[in-house]
């Protein structure tokens, strides 16, 4: 067995090798949007920028099967990276293009993203019920893996993506320089640069997890908390970068803020589900992860926290008050760690306020007649 403090220090190499990796998947992932239809590319963009968080989960959920004492871990990341996708990255979207345009103005988001809006309340709907039986089951999997494919489908029907001059402005040197290529040699680029991503993280996503582990028993910090900021902070790093990037033009914002909602779905479902299936591969018999109260705990509050994102998007807009709600109350629960059962309330008791507002408004929310025009245009 590898001593721990060569573990800790191993972290040396495998933080930055992690980081790496996203960097290459979302550098090929941004050029590649350019080569599918539009809705589709934004939830395939999400999708291929986590593949980090991708990687690390399958590592966590196998070691679970392997040893049931690690089966904590397997909810850490999840619901880390789901929180830092909600409270961090869309606040930060919000102030971004509010600096750049140098006043507090809304994000406003077009009738068609009503459909990442509802996209994201079908799993948090259903994990509400996951988290009331206190299992997450390879069963489980069947109906998140379901939301998440009847998402894209619908998102097929929305038209490509333009390749202007200005959408590729947007991107960073590398995606631009991919793009710079034509036909087979541009495809062969950005596959290159997938396969030496997909390369990198295969190496390094096991050891990436020891090291976190023996760095967090080195610091004395519980592996519980470490595994669930550090990593995905680590491993979405690249993905909130070029999602800052969009969100300094106008014109961008609001992509820059369905390719983090998009990120929210596919972790939701696709993410969510995978836990199970690996975990029971592993184990080597079909058994469901167990929650304890702590998870029970962490759990809900990330369910409160996306619910409470989805009833702001309902006016298809991002306002500074929201922006500001999402991320007070995620630093809040950040910093300190024993208010997190008190932030659960704190969570439901707005989400009540929000609901009672849209109630007493008397009108149907701008998401829900925007995903009725959506599909009636696209299915007609």
């Amino acid at each position: 067995m590898i001593p721990k403090s060569h573990s800790a220090l191993s972290a040396l190499w495998t933080f930055p090798s992690i980081l790496l990796s996203a960097f290459v998947i979302a550098w090929a992932a941004e050029a590649a949007q350019f080569l599918m239809s539009q809705g589709l590319a934004l939830a395939i963009l999400a999708w291929l920028q986590t593949m980090p968080e991708f990687a690390v989960e399958a590592v966590i959920a196998w070691e679970a099967g392997q040893d049931l004492a690690k089966q904590h871990l397997a909810i850490a990341n999840f619901t880390g990276s789901l929180r830092l996708l909600v409270g961090l990255g869309w606040p930060m979207i919000y102030f971004v293009a509010a600096i750049s345009r140098r006043k507090l103005t809304a994000v406003k988001l077009d009738k068609e993203h009503s459909v990442e809006v509802f996209g994201l309340f079908l799993p948090i709907a259903y994990f509400v019920f996951i988290w009331w039986k206190g299992t997450l089951t390879v069963w489980d999997a069947i109906p998140l893996a379901g939301f998440y494919f009847l998402y894209l489908w619908v998102l097929w029907k929305i038209p490509p993506i333009e390749e202007s001059e200005e959408a590729i402005e947007d991107l960073g040197f590398v995606p631009r320089k991919l793009l710079s290529y034509r036909g087979r040699t541009r495809v062969f680029a950005i596959l290159g640069l997938f396969l030496a991503g997909g390369v990198l993280l295969f190496f390094t996503a096991h050891p990436f997890l020891n090291s976190m582990l023996a760095l967090a028993t080195s610091l004395g910090v519980s592996t519980f908390v470490f595994v669930q900021w550090v990593a995905p902070f680590l491993s979405e790093f690249p993905e909130k970068l070029s999602a800052f990037y969009w969100a300094r033009k106008v014109s961008t914002a609001n992509v820059a803020l369905m390719n983090m909602v998009s990120s929210n779905i596919n972790q939701w479902s696709i993410l969510s589900g995978l836990i199970p299936v690996i975990f029971v591969i592993s184990a080597g018999k079909i058994q469901p992860l167990r929650f304890d109260t702590l998870q029970e705990h962490e759990i809900i509050l990330t369910i409160l926290q996306s619910f409470l994102g989805f009833l702001l998007l309902l006016n298809l807009e991002l306002q500074f008050p929201e922006a500001t709600i999402l991320f007070v109350f995620w630093i809040v629960q950040f910093l300190m760690p024993p208010w997190r059962e008190a932030m659960i309330w704190v969570y439901t008791i707005w989400c009540g306020i929000e609901i009672v507002r849209l109630l007493l408004r008397r009108e149907v929310p701008p998401a829900w007649v925007g995903l009725r025009e959506t599909l009636a245009r696209r299915f007609a």
